[in-house]
């Protein structure tokens, strides 16, 4: 996986959730966020931490690890 600047895993930081590097503002709260409809603009307005591009480097990481997940299937029995 690629490694993102922007982002930093800590165990004492959010149980090691993945936050904005300086903040404790998960990569997941930022995604929930988007999903209800706010904007990077409506995101930085809230949390003033919080600078231009961080919402994109949320989005880039997130969309590495689910590039990189590995699927497993279970046989299907007749």
């Amino acid at each position: 996986m690629a490694t993102h600047e922007r982002i930093s895993i800590d165990p004492a930081v959010m149980v090691g959730k993945p936050v904005i590097k300086g903040t404790r503002i998960t990569v997941e709260l930022i995604l929930w966020k988007l999903s209800q409809g706010a904007s990077e603009e409506d995101l930085i307005e809230a949390y003033p931490s919080l600078r231009p591009g961080d919402v994109r480097a949320a989005i880039a990481y997130a969309a590495d690890v689910v590039a990189h997940e590995i699927i497993v299937t279970a046989p299907v029995t007749p």
